[in-house]
């Protein structure tokens, strides 16, 4: 059986939990009232998961700067497992949108040469496995609505307003 270490990140307005194997981040989670094991839970079998508070040092001090409202460029081995080819491309084209400001689904689509994928662009967000490291709360509707987010819509709003960006 794999170990998977966790560490839990105290933030309003929902703990994170952000976990991992030795070295890498590989799943964040917004707890929003549940506990690590019942977040956890949707992880493949054959995992292993342990408590870690000192897990990741390095990540834990971005992220503390990150939510303080600071600019961050993540530094940290990412392991992903699973997503579509699709969802992987969406996700390396989140990781280009710079701090603090938004696009749209549609430019998501277009810039992967799928103009017309936007519901399969919020899909691939919805499965991000690593939101704020792959920053998919940047993805707004094109007519100036948020649209969805995974971790809720308050969440969504909290970290667009850390990173300054107009709503």
């Amino acid at each position: 059986m794999k170990e998977l270490f966790y560490f839990i990140m105290p933030w309003e307005p929902s703990d994170i939990l952000v976990a991992g194997p030795a070295g890498a981040v590989s799943r964040i989670d917004f707890l929003r009232g549940r506990t690590p094991e019942e977040a956890l839970a949707s992880l493949s079998p054959g995992w292993s998961p342990r408590r870690e508070p000192a897990f990741l040092p390095g990540l834990q001090e971005q992220l503390r700067r990150y939510l303080a409202g600071e600019p961050v460029e993540w530094k940290i081995r990412i392991e992903l497992a699973g997503g579509t080819d699709f969802q992987r491309a969406v996700w390396r084209e989140l990781q280009k949108i710079p701090y603090g400001r938004t696009v749209s689904y549609g430019e998501i689509a277009a810039r992967l040469g799928k103009p017309g994928a936007m519901r399969a662009v919020g899909g691939a967000n919805g499965a991000n496995p690593l939101p704020i490291i792959i920053p998919c709360h940047r993805v707004v509707a094109a007519a100036g609505g948020l649209g969805g987010y995974g971790g809720g819509l308050d969440i969504k709003k909290a970290l667009l307003r850390l990173e300054g960006a107009s709503l």
